[in-house]
């Protein structure tokens, strides 16, 4: 079954040459991009069932034996992060798709955004499967040069200027891990993270932890992790809504994954876990409070986004098999909830003609669909129970506890009363957008006829809205409102579909809360996964590939 492991990586990028090949045939460019994200999601889920029934799957590719060779791997974490990755790549797609119908492909245009966004995919891919740092690290590259190209569609000033800042950035994140494995070979003479594994544990603790710091550093830029996540709120919300849905769902998700497999593998017994509860409880609050302080419903978002990425941090800080395996959980639920919300946002700017609440107003009436498919996984985000975004929180929160330490304790306070923070922000911006009438454009100087005056609630509560939206501030950036335009039946479906998803994860919670706690289990086991990495040639597997069972997985 080694065969399957290339081919996430190998389908996307065949797919893009194909597509790059037929510039200008609108409708086959969609073709090979659809059929290649709908096999690449059929390839996911099939991982997940595969690697947890017969333990991980290793390739060596070119028959090199690891550490001289790339090894890819795919294990319970890897396979479950490619066929949330890839689910959501196709839901974005089609949302996409239904908006490029409908207006005309001006805002992506089909010569280079088809390609692109499949190299996307593979980047996201390819990161997910490495076995090694430098590996990890051309994952990277291939993401973030293709999403420099997404982010910048359209070309308008706001983009140009919202990009130039993501590039360097980046840039600048890329320079500091190429850095850093340049350090890890230094001290190592390897990059093969099997291999790391043991012989970082033998070099002094200090050097130790000057490696671990620096590998933190540059994936807390991706991750987009507190004091290093001032880029995301003016990168993210510029964007066409497809690429913003994107961006948001997986790109820190890929940071946070290397963080996970870094600290898990390399440094098990790392000495800042502490310092990472200080994170943790520092993107939270800092997080939600650029979050309720915004008028501009995609900056929330983006705020929102940060905030939550602390509870992942939270979660890698426990350090334990508890704490990996609800930190699984969360991030499938938070790549999905918070695509949907980004997805459901697009239709509120097209039915609203703006994302800004001082603009928007009435959609209850006018948009009752959009209103319910906010509605949904904004309670999911905020932690209503029984949706995944709740059992996710109670699953941190059990394994926080188990540390009992008052970190730990001060930490879960903190997640709850963001939690609250979050709904809050979420429903404040539901309940203007949707639920109070459309504001006047003008305020009309001579009325025709003699209307009866409002009453003293309606006033009260007119005033109460005013001053709510008086206190906040809008994008930097925010233009004047747009032309309010159709709603195509596809990106409804698109949206409805990703809420779809959602409700998957807390009806079918039990199934997949074992899966996170055997994925977890082997999260707190690597010697495990590097055993069977440096083993080379597997019975159960061909020459230059493994394939475990599943007791030599499980222990």
């Amino acid at each position: 079954m080694t065969f399957l492991v290339p081919l996430v990586v190998l389908i996307p990028l065949v797919a893009a040459a194909l597509a790059l090949a037929v510039p200008g045939h609108r409708e086959l460019q969609r073709g090979i991009t659809l059929v290649a994200l709908t096999v690449s999601s059929a390839l996911g889920i099939t991982l997940m069932f595969v690697v947890d029934r017969l333990g991980p799957l290793i390739m060596q590719v070119g028959g090199w034996a690891a550490p001289y060779g790339i090894s890819l791997v795919v294990d319970r974490v890897s396979a479950l992060m490619l066929a949330v990755s890839a689910v959501v790549l196709l839901a974005v797609f089609i949302f996409s798709i239904g908006q490029g119908l409908a207006d005309g492909d001006k805002e992506t245009p089909v010569s280079i955004y088809y390609p692109t966004y499949l190299v996307l995919g593979a980047g996201v891919f390819n990161a997910f499967i490495a076995g090694d740092l430098f590996n990890l690290y051309v994952g990277f590259e291939i993401l973030l040069v293709s999403s420099y190209v997404l982010i910048t569609l359209g070309g308008t000033a706001a983009r140009i200027r919202a990009g130039v800042t993501y590039v360097v950035v980046s840039l600048v994140s890329s320079i500091l891990f190429l850095a850093a494995i340049g350090l890890v070979y230094g001290a190592t003479g390897t990059v093969n993270m099997a291999q790391l594994a043991t012989r970082i544990a033998e070099l002094p603790s200090d050097l130790q932890l000057l490696l671990n710091l620096a590998l933190l550093i540059a994936f807390g830029i991706k991750a987009a992790v507190f004091p290093l996540a001032f880029w995301l709120p003016d990168s993210y919300p510029t964007a066409p809504a497809p690429v913003t849905a994107v961006f948001a769902g997986l790109l820190t998700k890929v940071g946070v994954y290397a963080i996970i497999r870094t600290q898990t593998m390399l440094f098990p017994e790392s000495s800042v876990d502490p310092l990472l509860m200080v994170i943790a409880a520092l993107t939270l609050i800092v997080g939600i409070l650029g979050a309720i302080s915004q008028l501009d419903v995609k900056r929330m978002l983006s705020f929102t986004l940060i905030s939550h990425i602390g509870y992942m941090i939270f979660g890698i800080a426990i350090a334990n098999a508890a704490g990996f395996s609800a930190t699984i959980y969360y991030i499938a639920h938070h790549i999905i909830v918070q695509t949907t919300l980004f997805l459901a946002v697009g239709l509120m700017e097209r039915q609203g003609g703006t994302t800004s609440l001082s603009g928007l107003g009435g959609l209850m009436r006018s948009a009752p669909v959009i209103a319910v498919l906010f509605f949904v996984p904004m309670l999911n985000l905020g932690g209503i129970p029984p949706f995944s975004g709740f059992l996710g929180k109670l699953g941190l929160f059990t394994a926080g506890a188990q540390l009992q330490t008052p970190g730990a304790y001060w930490l879960i306070g903190i997640g709850a009363l963001v939690s609250l923070l979050t709904l809050y922000a979420l429903a404040r911006a539901w309940v203007l957008a949707f639920w109070r009438p459309k504001p006047a454009a003008a305020p009309v100087a001579e009325p025709v006829k003699p209307v009866k005056p409002p009453s003293t609630e309606a006033l009260m509560l007119r005033a109460r809205e005013e001053a709510m939206i008086e206190r906040l501030h809008d994008a930097p950036d925010a233009g004047p409102a747009q032309e309010k335009r159709g709603i195509p039946k596809l990106m409804i479906a698109a949206t409805a579909g990703m809420i779809g998803v959602s409700l998957v994860l807390t009806f079918a919670a039990g199934p997949l809360f074992a899966y996170a706690d055997r994925a977890g289990d082997d999260l707190a086991h690597p010697e495990r996964l590097a055993s069977l990495v440096l083993d080379g040639e597997h019975p159960n597997g061909g020459s230059g590939s493994t394939a475990a069972p599943k007791e030599d997985a499980d222990g």
